[in-house]
């Protein structure tokens, strides 16, 4: 879960940056100066960097059982400017942080389980 979770913050983070770029630097620089020397490389990456955020948060999605709505939301996130930081902290928040809280908790499969220990007899003399 752990690497799951490591995959999907990285790429979240990634593609929301170089999302921020294109949009902020990229686009006012083509309009403004026609100048495509931002836009052509930067939406190319962000395109290619998206495609690897959509698989990494939907396997994330499938693990943590999410329903319909928030896995929407969750593939989404990469098309709109500054939302993945959001969408990363709520999703965090949410439904992250719990699923590695039960992980934790759980027993680990094929384990034996600790016999009570029984208190220790009295010192002899």
């Amino acid at each position: 879960m752990r690497a799951a979770v490591l995959r999907y913050r990285v790429m979240a983070y990634v593609t929301g940056v170089v999302l921020i770029i294109l949009c902020f630097v990229g686009i006012p620089l083509q309009v403004i100066d026609n100048n495509t020397s931002v836009v052509n490389p930067v939406g190319t990456l962000h395109g290619l960097l998206y495609i690897i955020y959509l698989i990494f948060a939907y396997l994330l999605a499938r693990r943590l059982r999410l329903t319909i709505w928030p896995t929407v939301i969750l593939l989404l996130a990469g098309t709109i400017p500054v939302l993945t930081f959001v969408v990363e902290r709520w999703v965090s928040r949410r439904y992250i942080a719990p699923a590695l809280a039960r992980e934790e908790h759980a027993p680990v499969p094929g384990s034996v389980p600790a016999p009570p220990s029984s208190p220790a007899p009295p010192p002899s003399r």
